[in-house]
């Protein structure tokens, strides 16, 4: 089965857990993101970033959810955890 990536911008078209390649820096590995939202860019340099679904989610949009805009260096990440 053929993957299909999406880039930063464009339109999210089924929620999911999406794999994230960004060669220019370390983001984090995967993201859940959700149907209708747009893919987000690198926080760091605003750039586009690549995308592949991985799993879909068939939970419906809840308030709850949270909407990405931008994706963290993975470092940050870490040190917010630490």
């Amino acid at each position: 089965m053929e993957q299909t990536r999406y880039s930063t911008g464009q339109e999210i078209p089924q929620s999911g857990i999406y794999s994230v390649f960004h060669p220019a820096h370390r983001l984090i590995r995967s993201v859940r993101l959700l149907k209708g939202d747009s893919f987000p860019r690198c926080s760091q340099c605003s750039d586009q970033v690549s995308f592949e679904l991985v799993t879909l989610s068939f939970t419906a949009d809840v308030d709850g959810d949270i909407h990405i805009y931008e994706l963290p260096l993975q470092d940050q990440e870490e040190a917010a955890s630490a």
